[in-house]
């Protein structure tokens, strides 16, 4: 069958893009839409079934299917405009090279998610994997102005086309920015550029939780203007105890200086320090990768006000293991090890409190378990069955988008 399958799709994109992974599957690197338009397109019309990856990198190469596809090759450079505050994007590019072509061109990238430097931003865009910066620049769907997308029966869509059937209306963005593959496949995008700043600085605190929690919530109340703050456990941190991080940028290095003199001041923590460019970049870049040593990792939105009692509800359950917190901005993410029972138990908890948990990465046999995103409101799944439907309506991508019955 897979012989079939493999000569099926070299005759359709040529040879030098198809081959055989380690566990037998027909491994594909379609070097551009067209060619992943034309495999979706004989998959649907054949049944096959396909996963769609980027660089492997962030999620397990588990998940059950005849064909693997990587975007790794649809990776062609940029052309960035120093007049255009933003650039479109092919899936497969590395994020690290992205950030570095931007500042060559005097434009700065505010995306800054977990995992590794090179994981490439179709992954990025799949799970709306969002970082500290989440809190000055808003969740990667803010980043995104535009999408091309192949459907799961080979359509090629753009923002603003019509997708699918017209019983199914949404924003492009907002269903395949965090669709996790559910609803088509993300090949190129127009991601918003940012003006490089000026000053970068980090300032930290360093105690007990909960009372960083409230200098957390203090700041908010005198309006100080950061791009990010993050409560970071000590496992992530490389502390004894656990860290309040808060980024500050700007144009101008003094304005920026000023803001971090004035931390201590009235936030009931007179132990701030600034830490050298060093040990800022250490600890940013540290904290995002050191997840990726965990198998499960997921997030949770929480109200800035709930958020303690949100803490002590997930270390309770799970442990503490790999934690960071955007404490103003509302979103929680959890690594480590756990298993489907004790997720299922977490999200039934949290669902009372209308917490949503979104599964962002784990094995395969978790993921099918529990479902990348459950319902924490009722209509969930009818809704998540009908986008499916329309966008993919052989079910050729395999993925944890739907939420299974016994986990909703």
């Amino acid at each position: 069958m897979n012989e079939h399958v493999a000569e099926r799709i070299t005759a359709a994109i040529g040879p030098e893009f198809v081959r055989s992974d380690v566990s037998g599957r027909v491994l594909v690197t379609p070097p551009n839409t067209e060619a992943l338009s034309r495999i979706l397109g004989l998959a649907y019309d054949d049944g096959w079934s396909a996963v769609v990856f980027g660089t492997g990198t962030w999620q397990s190469d588990d998940t059950p299917s005849q064909i693997s596809i990587s975007m790794r090759a649809i990776d062609q450079v940029p052309e960035f405009n120093r007049d255009e505050p933003s650039v479109v994007v092919p899936a497969g590019v590395p994020l690290d090279r992205l950030r570095r072509q931007a500042v060559e061109a005097d434009w700065w990238l505010p995306l800054d998610p977990p995992g590794r430097p090179d994981r490439t931003v179709g992954s990025l865009l799949a799970t709306a994997t969002a970082g500290p910066l989440r809190h000055g620049f808003g969740p990667v769907r803010d980043q995104i102005l535009g999408l091309t997308v192949v459907t799961g029966d080979g359509r090629i869509l753009r923002s603003g086309e019509a997708a699918a059937t017209p019983s199914v209306e949404v924003d492009p963005v907002k269903l395949h920015v965090g669709g996790f593959g559910g609803f088509g496949v993300i090949t190129e995008c127009r991601i918003r550029l940012q003006p490089i700043p000026g000053a970068d600085t980090t300032w930290v605190a360093i105690g007990d939780r909960d009372r960083l929690t409230r200098v957390a919530r203090n700041l908010a109340e005198r309006g100080i203007p950061a791009a990010a703050v993050e409560l970071i456990s000590p496992a992530l941190a490389s502390e004894p105890d656990w860290v309040l991080a808060v980024r500050l940028l700007g144009a101008d290095a003094t304005a920026v200086q000023a803001v971090g003199a004035t931390l201590a001041e009235g936030t009931e923590w007179p132990g701030w320090s600034e830490l050298p460019p060093e040990r800022s970049g250490l600890l940013w870049n540290g904290s995002a990768r050191a997840i990726t040593g965990a198998p499960v990792t997921l997030r949770l939105g929480v109200m800035a006000a709930g958020l303690d009692e949100t803490l002590d509800l997930v270390i309770g359950r799970l442990g503490e293991g790999m934690l960071t917190a955007s404490v103003l901005s509302g979103s929680l993410r959890w690594s480590g090890h756990s298993d489907i029972e004790s997720l299922r138990a977490l999200r039934s908890l949290l669902a009372a409190r209308e917490i949503p948990l979104t599964l962002e990465r784990a094995p395969w046999r978790i993921r099918e378990a529990v479902g990348h995103f459950g319902a924490y409101r009722e209509g969930m799944g009818g809704l998540v069955s009908r986008l499916r439907e329309s966008y993919d309506p052989r079910n050729v991508l395999v993925t944890a988008v739907q939420v299974p019955e016994r986990a909703a």
